[in-house]
């Protein structure tokens, strides 16, 4: 799914279930091999990898140089969320590669902490939580606090003249370095002291038009049902959007395919068979591979894979009107971050340097009403086939799939990427079960309130809204009708008059139910139907 930013509508389909085998797809072509843990770390017993949900690449010719080693899955920065999805007033809890994290704004430093999201004491979770009057973060379970570089300051149960166990190191949390760039807060899955000054030497990867102060970018955030190389491989396939999004948004047509059309008299005409979606060739290359990610180049500009999270393009520019220094241009970035075995999170961006004006109008959660539905219209498609790759053997990706085509370029690349480099698999950060988990019901499989409308303050703040509105409206609808029964017994009405009465009732009464329909559709789920798109 190429990540576009729209405003679409999706007629509603009632709800079923999914026509698929609810077990568990077991992943026992897999060899598992020892994960590398980040020694700072508190864990009990031994901690060992188990692979990820993905499938090897076709057996072409690598075009990244050899000997550069392994993928350091645990050597790398990952994003959290966009920060204006973070309320500084609460911790938030995440579970990224595996691992358990909790994020939390340190008033004292004026800095976003993360932390292992489980208490040293009983290891109930921190993100749970809250945020003391002394600005350190709460355990609400028995009441320990802990300060931003994770120490414990307060054992409520210890006595004040006892011997000081606060201080002791089983008492202290693990505290990841963190760092806000792009407006996104990042987080470096080591805790041990010889990472403390990782900034120094490794970064996140830094998108510069984001911090550009003449443009403008709208920020979004999904848990998805699918796992992390499924979600790449997929955001790096252009093809797929005419006809997986189809009737919401369009793919990249390259209407000067030779021997696709001719001109008769100055009127083009289709010479060979095409379709409606509008689908056709795409000319993509690779310019450079290595562990670090790729480049891949096409007529419109250039993608960028930095591994293992970040993908942007180049920016797409248009010409500039007379007097303008600078021509329009928009940018596609997104975030794959893998969660769990056939989980991944999905973090997009778009900024852009036209029609900048919009954004203060048009509310955040109206961009994500049709983005949500891009992301629904594919999310059964992707979800059964990570499990027929699993189910057929993950070890022959290059026997099931047939990718003949120039526009399957980047997938290529990317399972190449991850088959030389990662042998097929995430390093997670913690032991994760060697198979995917059931299939949901569709309602749950597409569901948008726990996946996206919870971590979105902009979502979070219109559905309150909505509700209350839609309460308002009900409330209104009966005190009308109330205040007829009424007057028709004090107060001498004209026939009209009850007619304008009744008819404010229904209209109240018809909002009502349309402002619930809405709110179920764009706020909890919504299906999508293929077949009569």
């Amino acid at each position: 799914m190429e990540p576009l930013s729209l405003h679409l509508q999706l007629p509603r389909a009632g709800r079923h279930s999914l026509p698929f085998d609810a077990a568990a797809a077991p992943l026992s072509s897999r060899r598992p091999t020892a994960t590398v843990l980040a020694p700072g770390r508190r864990r009990r017993g031994p901690r060992l990898s188990v692979s990820s949900v993905a499938a090897e690449t076709p057996r072409t010719e690598d075009p990244s140089p050899s000997g550069e080693g392994a993928f350091d899955w645990l050597d790398q920065w990952y994003p959290f969320a966009p920060v204006c999805d973070l309320d500084p007033g609460a911790p938030h809890g995440k579970t990224v590669l595996g691992l358990g994290v909790v994020a939390w704004y340190d008033r004292g430093a004026g800095e976003w902490r993360v932390f292992d999201d489980a208490c040293p004491h009983r290891l109930a979770p921190l993100s749970e939580g809250r945020i003391d009057g002394k600005g350190r973060l709460q355990c609400v379970y028995h009441g320990w606090c802990f300060d931003g570089a994770g120490a414990c300051k307060f054992i409520p149960q210890a006595p004040a003249l006892g011997p000081p166990v606060h201080k002791n190191s089983k008492a202290c949390v693990a505290s990841y370095p963190t760092v806000v760039q792009n407006k996104i807060l990042w987080f470096y899955p080591r805790a041990e002291p010889e990472h403390r000054d990782v900034l120094q030497r490794n970064r996140p990867p830094y998108i510069k038009e984001i911090d550009d102060p003449s443009f403008v970018t709208a920020f979004g955030i999904r848990d998805l049902f699918y796992g992390y190389d499924i979600l790449a491989e997929n955001l790096m396939d252009p093809s797929h959007v005419p006809y997986a999004h189809k009737g919401l948004i369009g793919g990249p047509r390259n209407t000067e395919d030779p021997g696709r059309y001719s001109c008769n008299g100055g009127v083009r005409l289709f010479t060979v068979e095409h379709d409606k979606e509008g689908g056709g060739p795409i000319k993509l290359k690779i310019e450079e591979a290595s562990m670090a990610g790729f480049l891949s180049s096409w007529e419109r500009g250039s993608w960028r894979f930095v591994a293992p999270c970040t993908f942007y393009s180049s920016g797409t520019s248009m010409q500039a009107k007379p007097g303008k220094k600078k021509a329009p241009r928009f940018m596609l970035v997104v975030f794959c971050v893998p969660v769990a075995p056939g989980r991944s999170r999905l973090i997009w961006a778009f900024p852009r340097n036209f029609g900048v004006w919009l954004d203060l109008i048009i509310p955040r959660w109206l961009y994500h009403v049709g983005q949500n539905r891009v992301l629904d219209s594919d999310a059964y498609i992707l979800h059964v086939e990570e499990r027929k790759f699993a189910a057929s053997g993950l070890d022959n990706w290059h026997n099931d799939c047939y990718v003949p085509a120039s526009s399957d370029t980047m997938v290529v690349a990317f399972r190449n990427w991850f088959r030389k480099y990662c042998k097929n698999r995430v390093g997670w950060a913690t032991p994760q079960p060697d198979q995917l988990p059931p299939t949901p019901n569709k309602d749950t499989l597409m569901e948008r309130y726990w996946s996206h409308v919870v971590q979105c303050t902009s979502c979070s703040a219109a559905l309150k809204a909505m509700r209350a509105l839609e309460v308002a409206l009900q409330v209104a609808s009966v005190a009308v009708v109330g205040l007829l029964a009424v007057a028709k017994e004090t107060l001498v009405m004209s026939a009209a008059q009850r007619a304008v009465v009744v008819s404010a009732a229904v209209l109240c009464f018809a909002a009502s139910r349309w402002l619930s329909n809405f709110i179920e559709k764009n706020f909890f789920f919504q299906d999508y139907s293929h077949a009569y798109k």
